[in-house]
């Protein structure tokens, strides 16, 4: 799997007037993609509300790539076992999404992996408040990319959203999915 280098996406492709970082963090997360016989969809996680950073935001598992991970596939899946419990014999790493960057100063690279059921859900109570799985076929249509702008620290600040029943998905999160969209429509 080769992983491309290059900082394509993040945070400010629709906000060029924002200001970004200039010290980034590498982290990684698992786009896993549930191969249902009837459909494939994608799970992902809501956070729980009492975290510091992101509560209650719907992410794909992952998070900082630690010194002990020997890669960004390692991270991703470490995350991935951590947060929901599922293991990496149950997922087959097949690609990556471009490297996101995000206005906080994480460099996130989404590494695609498939997950074939049965497999355990266990969420660490602690991170994760619900696990769910929604259809790839609603994530990657293009009508259900909404833009959205909020008042951020004196900006103005767009951003992508997806709602799916009442999980509402959005910033990072949804900009790596329209960007999995985009992949998808050119294959």
């Amino acid at each position: 799997m080769a992983r491309s280098e290059r900082i394509t996406r993040g945070d400010n492709d629709l906000n060029p007037q924002m200001p970004m970082p200039t010290e980034t963090k590498a982290a990684a997360v698992l786009v896993p993609l549930v191969l249902h016989e009837e459909e494939i969809t994608v799970l992902l996680t809501q956070r729980t509300n009492h975290l510091k950073a992101h509560a209650g935001q719907v992410s794909f598992p992952g998070g900082r790539v630690e010194e002990s991970d020997d890669s960004h596939e390692a991270a991703a899946l470490r995350e991935t076992e951590e947060e929901i419990g599922v293991t990496h014999e149950h997922i087959e790493l097949i690609g990556y999404l471009d490297v996101y960057m995000t206005r906080t100063g994480y460099e996130v690279t989404p590494v695609v992996g498939l997950l074939q059921p049965p497999f355990q859900v266990t969420p660490d109570p602690f991170e994760v408040a619900d696990v769910f799985e929604v259809p790839l076929n609603f994530l990657i249509a293009p009508a259900n990319h909404q833009r959205m702008t909020r008042e951020d620290k004196g900006f103005k600040r767009q951003f992508y959203a997806m709602q799916y029943q009442e999980h509402f998905i959005w910033g990072a999160t949804a900009g790596m999915l329209v960007n999995l969209s985009e992949l998808l429509a050119d294959q």
